[in-house]
């Protein structure tokens, strides 16, 4: 196989993994809710200023968790266990 050329090895920093506990399996396959419009998603309880990510608008979710507070926890269709705005989910 001459002439093949490999892709340059990247190392993606620790910040890019996504945290063991944060992810269910086997993920949901039936949802009780969409996404609105983009918004953030974070890994932990108190969510710091950067998001650790984002929902794409129309992500279905699953609504696990919601105390009437401005967040609550949802499980998306990979398995993302993640805090997020309530107000940002449209129930189906």
């Amino acid at each position: 196989m001459r002439g093949m050329l490999r892709p340059k090895v990247r190392i993606v920093p620790a910040s890019a993994l996504v945290p063991h506990d944060r992810l269910i399996q086997p993920p949901p396959n039936r949802f009780t809710h969409l996404v609105r419009e983009r918004q953030p998603y974070y890994y932990g309880p108190k969510p710091g200023k950067r998001p650790d990510g984002e929902f794409a608008e129309g992500t279905p979710v699953v609504l696990m968790v919601h105390d009437r507070g401005k967040m609550c926890w949802v499980v998306d269709g990979q398995g993302l266990y993640v805090l997020t705005p309530f107000e940002g989910l449209k129930k189906l």
